[in-house]
C-alpha cells in the first residue's frame, strides 16, 4: 500500500502500473535484441512492440491461478500481442526480467532522492547565511561549552548532506545494472553479447557475472545508503527537536496559523514534523538490515530475498522521499530566535569563556596546573551559585597580577571565538563568491 504522505511522483514509480511496465519494457528490449540477432522473426516483433499490453486486474486474476507473477505476466502481455506473443520472454528467467526491472526503478528511485538531497542543501544553505553571524552558545553532553554561530551548524549540516549526496549517486551507479545470464548465470539460452545489447538498449551496465539473480550487495548498498541519508535527517530534526525546548526556545519548526498542537493544552507548539522525520529514519535504518540479509541467499537463488524486497524497497525510498521534503519545508520555515540565543549564551555570566581564559593565563607565566586550578574553583562556585563568572575572576588577586583589565575584557570578548567562521564557510562553500545568496525573509530575530 502507497502511504498517504507519498508524493506522485515517487508513488508512480512504486505503482503495479509502472513495476508491470518496467517488465515489459525490458522484454521489448530483449525481443528487439533477439530481432536484431536473427532469433526471433521480426514480424514477431512488430506484433510485440504494437500490440503489447497488460491489465494489473487480468495478471493479478492469473497469478492466483498460477501463483507466479512473472508467468501470470508474460500469459497476459502474450494474449494481448495474439500469435506472435510466444516469442516473448524467449530464452529469459523471470528473474532476468525481474532484476533488470528492479534495477531500473532504483535507479529512477535514486534520481529524485538526488533532486531531494540536493533541494535541501539549498534550504540549509540559504539559512547558513542567513545565520553565518548569529551567534549562539554550542552545547557537548547537552551542557554549555563555547560560542559559536547558527550558520555554522547549518554549514554542518550542508557539508554532510554533500556527501550524502555523492553517496546516494555512488549508490545510483552500483544498482545500474542488469542481466539476462539465466537460470544460473551461464548464458545457457542467449549469449552474453545479447546481455550487453540489452542492457545498452536501458542504459544499464551488464553485471560482469551473476547467479540467477544479481547480487544483492548492489542492492544492500543502496539501502545503507538511504539508511545513511536518513540518519542524517535524524541528527538534524533531533537538533531541532532540542532547540524547540521550552527552557531553550531557539529554533522552533514552522506552526501554521490554524495548527492545533494538543486537544487537552492550547498552548501546545510541539516539534511534529521533525519528530516524525525522527520516526521515519528508524523504518529506513531497520530496512536497511533487512537488505543486508538478503546479500546471504542459497546456492545460485532462492526466493528468500524477494518477500522482503517487496516491502522495503519501496518503502524506504516512498520514506525517505517524504523526510527529506518535510525537513526542506522545515528548513525553510523554522523560527530562528536570537535573541533568545544571545541571552541563552549569557546565561551561564562569563562561564563558557573560561578555556580562553586558562590560556590566556598560561601564555603570560602562570604554570597550567595553577591556572586551571584557579579558573576551575572560580567556575565551580559560579556553576554552584549561579554567580558572575567574569566578577570572580576579575577579583581574583592571581588573576589580575597576570592580566590587566584591559587583557582580561578581551578575554570575554565574544568576536574572539569567532573569528573564523568565515574561513569555515569558504570551505563548505567554495562557490559563495560566485553565487551569491538571495537575501532570506528572517523569521524571528
Amino acid at each position: 500500500m502507497i502511504p498517504r504522505y507519498s508524493r506522485p511522483e515517487m508513488a508512480r514509480i512504486w505503482s503495479d502500473e509502472n513495476r508491470f511496465a518496467t517488465w515489459l519494457k525490458v522484454e521489448i528490449a530483449a525481443t528487439e535484441a533477439l530481432a536484431g540477432a536473427g532469433i526471433v522473426p521480426r514480424e514477431a516483433l512488430s506484433a510485440i512492440t504494437s500490440r503489447a499490453r497488460f491489465d494489473v486486474a487480468r495478471i493479478d486474476a492469473i497469478e492466483k491461478e498460477v501463483q507466479h507473477d512473472v508467468i501470470a505476466f508474460v500469459s497476459d502481455v502474450a494474449e494481448s500481442v495474439g500469435p506472435e506473443g510466444r516469442w516473448l520472454h524467449y530464452g529469459l528467467t523471470s528473474s532476468d526480467v525481474v532484476d533488470t526491472a528492479l534495477a531500473l526503478l532504483m535507479r529512477e528511485a535514486c534520481d529524485l532522492i538526488a533532486r531531494d538531497v540536493s533541494a535541501l542543501m539549498d534550504a540549509v544553505r540559504q539559512r547558513a547565511f542567513q545565520h553565518k553571524d548569529t551567534p549562539m552558545i554550542g552545547r557537548t553532553h547537552g551542557v554549555h561549552a563555547e560560542p559559536m554561530t547558527f550558520g555554522l551548524k547549518l554549514a554542518l549540516w550542508h557539508a554532510e548532506l554533500q556527501r550524502d549526496l555523492v553517496r546516494v549517486e555512488r549508490a545510483r551507479q552500483t544498482i545500474s545494472v542488469g542481466k539476462l545470464s539465466g537460470a544460473v548465470g551461464t548464458f545457457s539460452h542467449l549469449p552474453p553479447e545479447l546481455e550487453e545489447a540489452v542492457c545498452a538498449r536501458l542504459g544499464l551496465a551488464p553485471a560482469p557475472a551473476s547467479s540467477q539473480v544479481l547480487q544483492r550487495d548492489r542492492h544492500a548498498e543502496v539501502m545503507t545508503t538511504l539508511a545513511i541519508v536518513a540518519a542524517s535527517l535524524e541528527k538534524f530534526a533531533t537538533e531541532v527537536r532540542a532547540l524547540q525546548r521550552t527552557e531553550v526556545r531557539e529554533v522552533e519548526e514552522p506552526f501554521g496559523e490554524k495548527q492545533k498542537g494538543s486537544s487537552a493544552m492550547p498552548h501546545k507548539r510541539n516539534p511534529v514534523g521533525a519528530e516524525q522525520v525522527t520516526g521515519l529514519a528508524r523504518l529506513v535504518r531497520s530496512n536497511s538490515l533487512a537488505a543486508l540479509e538478503n546479500v546471504a541467499l542459497w546456492h545460485e537463488r532462492d526466493i528468500s530475498h524477494s518477500s522482503v524486497e517487496r516491502v522495503i524497497i519501496p518503502d524506504s525510498f516512498l520514506a525517505l522521499d517524504h523526510m527529506l521534503r518535510r525537513f526542506t519545508d522545515i528548513v525553510k520555515g523554522m523560527t530562528v530566535n536570537a535573541d533568545r540565543m544571545r541571552r541563552n549564551l549569557d546565561s551561564t555570566k562569563g562561564l563558557v569563556f573560561s578555556g580562553q581564559l586558562l590560556l590566556e593565563l598560561t601564555a603570560r607565566g602562570m604554570r597550567r596546573e595553577d591556572a586551571y586550578r584557579v579558573v576551575q574553583a572560580h567556575a565551580m562556585e559560579a556553576w554552584r551559585t549561579d554567580g558572575d563568572f567574569r566578577r570572580r575572576v576579575a577579583a581574583d588577586p592571581d588573576v589580575k597580577k597576570v592580566l590587566s583589565a584591559a587583557e582580561l575584557a578581551e578575554v570575554f570578548r565574544l568576536e574572539r571565538y569567532l573569528g573564523h567562521v568565515d574561513a569555515v564557510f569558504r570551505r563548505v562553500f567554495p562557490d559563495a563568491e560566485e553565487k551569491p545568496m538571495r537575501k532570506a525573509t528572517v523569521k524571528g530575530k
